[in-house]
């Protein structure tokens, strides 16, 4: 199973995205880290699958991840707003510990480079 760090874009590149799951299946979270709304630091998980077709907007100001539930997974996404901007590119851990998010785990995820370097934020 693979998993990546929760990646967002800060101001004045922020992004919206729908994000949706063609083939395979995945976990998707979203968190979100607008400090004066009070579902600040809260997240929410669903299943995406070929199957279900779901898909969820994620607003500015979210954090977005995923993990990958099948052996292979596409995850397609629509961006809001600006380009992928280098220098506006945030990545936080999967596992910060204050933000306690669920993840339907088994055993040690597979994390790209960049992901293992991300930051706490929710501590």
């Amino acid at each position: 199973m693979s998993s990546g760090g929760l990646h967002f874009q800060t101001e004045p590149k922020a992004q919206g995205k729908l994000v949706r799951c063609v083939r395979g299946k995945i976990f998707d979270v979203a968190v979100d880290l607008r400090e004066k709304n009070p579902t600040f630091k809260k997240w929410v998980g669903l299943e995406f699958s070929e199957e279900n077709k779901l898909m969820l907007w994620i607003p500015k100001g979210f954090a977005h991840g995923f993990l990958t539930l099948s052996e292979v997974a596409e995850v397609i996404y629509k961006v809001s707003g600006s380009e992928y901007s280098p220098e506006y590119d945030r990545s936080l851990r999967w596992d910060d510990p204050g933000l306690n998010i669920s993840w339907p785990l088994v055993g040690e995820p597979i994390l790209s480079e960049k992901d293992k370097k991300a930051l706490f934020y929710g501590t």
